[in-house]
């Protein structure tokens, strides 16, 4: 029997997609939370579990983040172009809302650090707990060490090399940096796009550290003069300097991506970037085995000059203490929870490294000018200003920013892992923003950026129902957990109005079941979606448990009837009948504008939400909305080799199909959709699934348990982490030292939805893993044991694909 301290949250944990940052996987070395390993040695003082991996590090991501920046670049500590929303430009160095510099480079001699064919060649990459190592090969006699980290509270980003020699020698360093000042918004494909928004970049070199700055108005009304600045420094002060339109280290002369369009295979830059250059030298002195480091720092402001040359100044003040105190507080954060599963220690551990990338995936930014973009198509002078915005991000390199949905489902593991106050803080903002920009209609916003830019979701555009249907019980679920009427006082009036909006102004027919957009967005559905209807229901229940609590009996029992009402008529306008044994995905037939309630089947994966929400009714358990008459059956249908393979639930199932190509796969019913099949597996979808098992009792290897496994093996077998960018096909793929930037036949986009990285592999970006085109048996644990429920998944999933799949010319939708 396993034994879990505090209220059960397995899945929560687990497919905890962890927004962010290094790693998550197996062998966590020395973790309270998993078995022990040695860890490898280090010279930089601060020590947590780690996870290494020496393999193919060019094609791995990585990421280190605090909640004032991040950074982002290879696992060999290169930095590609990388990203999509302005392509190429989406990785590097930044600080919310603007990006600071492109990369740095480090060259000892002649030898550049992570250029295997004209230096020193990485060997190793190691993820701990808020930070990465890197190894490389030997630069003559020389051992060399690259700490990468981002100190919380500040605006800037942390490279220690160290330098350890067998005898006294002196070893020449130099460090190029590239800027590329950048706001966050516009993208490469918007109006006004990046390319027309971006201004062109200077450089100079003053009190020993590089310069770049920033300055001026953009060519675009509406748009307010800015002053950004980034300063590059160290704590040893140079001895010489340059300056340049170039200094990308060894991916000089860069590779320039176009805006849009066709693109090389491989990038540096984008046609967006108006960046310069820079170069810093030293003459280090080295004492015969005595390790030297010198620690390199980028930090920046949107403030001016004097506000980031205090960021530089603060992150150069001791940051070796500086990194031992974010190690600290990790610590303390992995502390907060504890889980003890001795009969499967791969969920365990990676539960253990879940805990890390939440908090890696939380960010800050200040002075938000708050403007609706209506998906790109205006730049309208801000509606307001919002002094302070935290959140989780979604993916990086592309999601980086808030959103509704995501954070929404966050919240479960956020709350399982005891980490309260910065979910607190994300539904917070996603109140102030849908509030300026929504009024007191009560719909929430779905996507904005660090700058206050809300792409979609205002109430000139179509949003996602679900979002706002879900936003009470996410208020509800960290209200029970925390039992802070603080926080739910002041989130409250926004639930009245989120519910009030949703069922009087997103049912048009006037049949009970809300319209609109939800989790999944394909053709051929119909305007009601099963999942909206779901979340739906259960945020009315949410909302009334909400109103008895603050004694608001007129909104409890508006709430409770329309609830009832629905689930009283549910079995029978969604079952869809026949051999299908599903929930239909949608209701009301497309190319039928009249109102019949047309039940659609397309096998999405949606069709798990009616047995994994659960529903909070006054004197009764607690249970899923499914019956016990269909839930288990629907259950046990989507464990068959048309709705599931290795790695855990499809995203759409395979059988009969009038689409393009035919079925693709496994049938399990006769009945024909309108859709092609997609054998990709998303671990959003796949714990979802696993919550679902276990809240009908089915709690076995081949139940709930084949699906925990499931996300489990996509964390130590794919190495996936929260970033949206393109991985390698499988180990045999050839793939370049760079980023690629394109489709190709040996890799593939990835989905922000996504977050458990993988065996060993400090990978930030979100991985794949192919699918066989048949299910294999899961690798169990050793001792079966009873998970009851186990929370819910966070917002975002890694996916593992068919290879029968064509190569995508961007990332999938969901």
């Amino acid at each position: 029997m396993s034994r879990i301290l505090g209220q059960p949250a397995l899945l929560a944990a687990t497919t905890a997609l962890v927004l962010g940052t290094t790693s998550l996987g197996v062998q966590a070395s020395g973790s309270p939370s998993g078995p022990s390993a040695p860890p490898e040695p280090s010279t930089t003082g601060a020590r947590s579990p780690e996870l290494s991996e020496t393999t193919r590090l060019a094609d791995r991501r990585s990421l280190v983040t605090g909640d004032r920046a991040y950074a982002m670049g290879t696992a060999d500590g290169l930095y590609p172009a990388a990203g999509w929303h302005v392509r190429g430009e989406m990785g590097g160095m930044w600080t919310p809302p603007m990006k600071m510099v492109d990369g740095v480079w480090i060259r000892l001699g002649d030898e550049w650090l992570g250029d295997r064919r004209r230096g020193a060649a990485a060997t190793r990459t190691t993820a701990g707990w808020g930070y990465t190592r890197t190894a490389y090969e030997r630069v003559g006699r020389v051992r060399v060490e690259r700490t990468d980290f981002v100190p919380d509270g500040t605006r800037a980003t942390l490279v220690g090399l160290t330098l350890t020699s067998p005898v006294r020698t002196r070893m020449p360093v130099g460090l190029d940096a590239h800027s590329e000042l950048m706001s966050s918004y516009p993208w490469g494909g918007t109006t006004p796009n990046a390319k027309r928004f971006n201004l062109r970049d200077t450089g100079s070199f003053s009190r020993g550290s590089l310069v770049f700055r920033e300055q001026g108005t953009p060519p675009v009304a509406n748009a307010e003069r800015h002053d950004w600045a980034a300063v590059v420094g160290s704590t040893v002060r140079p001895r010489s300097h340059a300056l340049g339109p170039d200094h990308r280290g060894p991916q000089d002369p860069a590779v320039v991506c176009p805006l849009e369009g066709d693109a090389p295979p491989t990038c540096d830059d984008s046609e967006a970037g108006k960046g310069t250059g820079g170069r810093l030298r030293w003459q280090l002195k080295l004492k015969a085995d005595r390790p030297r480091t010198i620690w390199f720092a980028v930090a920046g402001s949107d403030h001016g000059l004097r506000d980031a040359r205090a960021e530089l100044a603060d992150a150069l003040d001791r940051p070796a203490a500086a990194l031992e105190s974010k190690v600290a507080s990790r610590k303390e954060w992995d502390s907060h929870s504890r889980v003890d599963l001795p009969g499967d220690p791969l969920l365990e551990q990676s539960i253990a490294w879940s805990k890390q990338n939440l908090v890696d995936s939380v960010q800050e930014a200040h002075d938000l000018e708050l403007r609706a973009v209506e998906e790109g198509t205006q730049y309208p002078a801000p509606a307001d200003e919002l002094d302070r915005a935290r959140w989780l991000g979604a993916g990086w390199p592309d999601y980086p920013w808030l959103f509704g949905t995501d954070g929404e489902y966050t919240a479960f593991a956020s709350v399982a892992m005891g980490q309260f106050d910065d979910i607190q803080a994300h539904l917070r903002a996603l109140r102030d923003v849908s509030v300026v920009l929504n009024g007191d209609s009560g719909k929430v916003i779905h996507e904005v950026t660090p700058d206050g830019s809300a792409y979609y979701g205002t109430l000139d555009s179509a949003g996602n129902t679900d979002e706002t249907s879900k936003f009470p019980s996410a208020v509800a679920l960290i209200w029970r957990w925390t039992g802070d009427d603080a926080f739910r006082d002041d989130l409250y009036p926004f639930t009245v109005r989120n519910m009030r909006y949703v069922v009087e102004q997103l049912d048009e027919d006037g049949d009970g079941w809300p319209e609109g957009l939800g989790n999944v967005e394909r053709p051929g559905m119909g305007e009601e979606k099963l999942d909206n209807t779901v979340y739906t229901i259960r945020g009315l229940r949410d909302l009334a448990d909400l109103a008895r609590s603050k004694g608001d009996d007129d909104t409890a029992t508006w709430a409770s009837e329309r609830a009832a009402a629905m689930e009283a008529d549910f079995e029978q306008a969604w079952w869809y009948g026949g051999d299908a044994d599903q929930y239909a995905d949608s209701l009301d037939d497309p190319d039928d504008p009249g109102n019949d309630n047309t039940r659609i089947l397309q096998r999405h994966w949606i069709g798990v939400t009616p047995m994994d929400a659960e529903l909070v009714r006054p004197g009764q358990p607690t249970r899923p909305l499914a019956t016990d008459e269909h839930g288990p059956v629907a259950l046990e249908q989507r464990q068959e080799d048309c709705y599931s393979g290795e790695f855990g639930l499809f995203h759409t199932g395979t059988g009969p199909t009038s689409a393009e190509g035919g079925n693709r796969g496994p049938s399990c019913d006769s009945v024909v959709s309108t859709v092609q099949s997609e054998r990709s597996v998303f671990s959003l979808n796949t714990g979802i699934m696993a919550v679902a098992e276990g809240n009908f009792g089915r709690l076995g290897e081949d139940e709930q348990q084949r699906y925990t496994t499931g996300n489990a093996r996509i964390q130590s077998t794919a190495r996936c982490g929260r970033c949206r960018a393109r991985c390698p096909r499988s180990p045999r793929a050839r793939t370049s030292s760079r980023t690629s930037t394109g489709p190709s036949t040996t890799a593939r986009w990835c989905c922000r939805r996504g977050a458990p990285t993988g065996r060993s592999t400090p990978w930030s970006t979100t991985s794949w893993a192919s699918a066989p085109t048949s299910a294999a048996a899961p690798s169990p644990s050793s001792r079966r044991f009873r998970r009851g429920r186990s929370g819910w998944p966070a917002a975002t999933s890694c996916w593992a694909t068919d290879r029968s799949t064509s190569p995508r010319s961007g990332p999938p939708r969901r």
